[in-house]
C-alpha cells in the first residue's frame, strides 16, 4: 500500500511539474503605450506571486519592429501589437497567428490650438498637422474624411511630420493651429501648450460614419495574438490568460488612479500622464464574433486604401481566434 502510494504521489508530481512547464511557455510581449496597459494588473499580479502558477513571463519593448522576429522564432507566443501588423504577421507565416482579442479601440484625435473645430466638416479648407503617412493613422483620418464628404486631397491640406512632437512644434506657432495626434502624446502635448484642446475623437466619428450598418466595423488600434501552433497545443493556457486578461482591463478602465501608478512603475508611460491619459486610451477586450466583425471591417478600409498595410490580402476566417466550445 506504502509503495502503491509513493508511485501515485511520484506520478502527481510529475504531471504537475509536467503542467508548470507547458504554462512557463506563455511568453508574452507588449509594447510601451496604450496596447499594455490593459495587462498592467495581470503583470502586477504575476510579479507578486498571486498568479504563481500561471507560468506567463512578460516583456515590455519600445520598438514595434522588434515583434515579428519575436514571434516568428517562437520565442513570444501571445504579443499585443498593432491592428494592421497582426493581419501583416498572418500573411507573412501562412496563417501562424490569429488575433485573441481587440485591446485598443482608437486612439486617434483631432487637436486645436482654437476653437474653430467642432465638427469633421469644420476641417473643410483647413490645414492638419499629422504623423503616420503611409501608415494606419492616413488611412483612418482618408477614411473619416471621405465618409463625411471631404476629399483629403482636395477639400483639406494633411502636412504630414515624422514625429508627433514636430506636429505640436507646427501647432504651436499656427494661428488656430490643427493636429492628428495619438493618445497618450495628446495627453503630454496638452501639458505643454495649455491653449490646446481635443476637437474631434476620431473613434466616435468613425462610429457616427458606421452607424446603421448591418455589420458596423470599429477604428481599432490594437489587438492582442496568439501563434496558432500555441493556441492548438496549449488552449488551456490560452483560455487562462484570456480570462486573466479580461478581468486585468476590466480593473484598469474601473480603477484610474491605481492603474496609472502601476503603468508608471511598468515604464510604459509616466503615471502623471497615464492618470490623464487613460480613460482617453479606450483600451478594451472584445472577442469572439463583435471582434470579428468590427476588426475585419478596420482591415477592409485599410485594403482598400494600401493592400499592403494589411500584408497584401485580408486574413480568412481562421485569423480569427474562437474559444472553444465548453464540454
Amino acid at each position: 500500500m506504502k509503495k502503491l502510494l509513493s508511485v501515485c504521489l511520484t506520478l502527481v508530481l510529475a504531471l504537475s511539474l509536467c503542467a508548470g512547464a507547458l504554462a512557463e511557455d506563455l511568453h508574452v510581449v507588449a509594447l510601451k503605450g496604450p496596447t499594455a496597459m490593459g495587462m498592467v494588473q495581470l503583470m502586477d499580479r504575476v510579479d507578486n506571486g498571486d498568479l504563481k502558477d500561471s507560468g506567463i513571463s512578460f516583456n515590455i519593448v519600445s520598438d514595434v519592429s522588434e515583434v515579428p522576429a519575436m514571434v516568428a522564432k517562437g520565442e513570444v507566443d501571445i504579443a499585443a501589437v498593432p491592428a494592421n501588423l497582426a493581419s501583416v504577421l498572418y500573411n507573412k507565416t501562412s496563417g501562424g497567428v490569429q488575433v485573441l482579442a481587440i485591446n485598443t479601440l482608437g486612439v486617434l484625435y483631432i487637436v486645436e490650438n482654437g476653437e474653430t473645430i467642432s465638427s469633421v466638416e469644420d476641417l473643410r479648407g483647413k490645414t492638419i498637422y499629422a504623423s503616420g503617412k503611409g501608415a494606419t493613422p492616413e488611412y483612418a483620418l482618408n477614411y473619416i474624411l471621405t465618409a463625411n464628404g471631404i476629399d483629403p486631397a482636395k477639400d483639406v491640406t494633411i502636412e504630414w511630420k515624422s514625429e508627433h512632437a514636430e506636429c505640436l512644434a507646427a501647432v504651436t506657432t499656427a494661428e488656430n493651429g490643427i493636429a492628428m495626434l495619438p493618445q497618450p502624446f495628446v495627453t503630454t502635448a496638452m501639458t505643454k501648450l495649455d491653449t490646446l484642446r481635443v476637437a474631434l475623437d476620431l473613434t466616435e466619428e468613425w462610429d457616427k460614419v458606421q452607424e446603421g450598418a448591418e455589420n458596423p466595423s470599429g477604428l481599432i488600434t490594437g489587438v492582442a495574438i496568439v501563434r496558432a501552433a500555441y493556441a492548438q497545443e496549449h488552449p488551456e493556457e490560452v483560455a487562462a490568460f484570456m480570462e486573466n486578461y479580461k478581468t486585468s482591463v476590466e480593473y484598469v478602465t474601473a480603477n484610474t488612479e491605481d492603474a496609472a501608478k502601476l503603468i508608471g512603475a511598468y515604464d510604459i508611460v509616466p503615471e502623471a500622464v497615464a492618470l490623464k491619459a487613460l480613460p482617453e486610451c479606450n483600451i478594451t477586450f472584445v472577442e469572439g464574433d463583435e471582434m470579428k466583425t468590427k476588426l475585419s471591417g478596420y482591415l477592409q478600409v485599410l485594403f482598400d486604401q494600401d493592400a499592403t498595410s494589411v500584408g497584401g490580402t485580408l486574413p480568412a476566417d481562421d485569423f480569427y481566434y474562437a474559444r472553444p466550445a465548453a464540454n
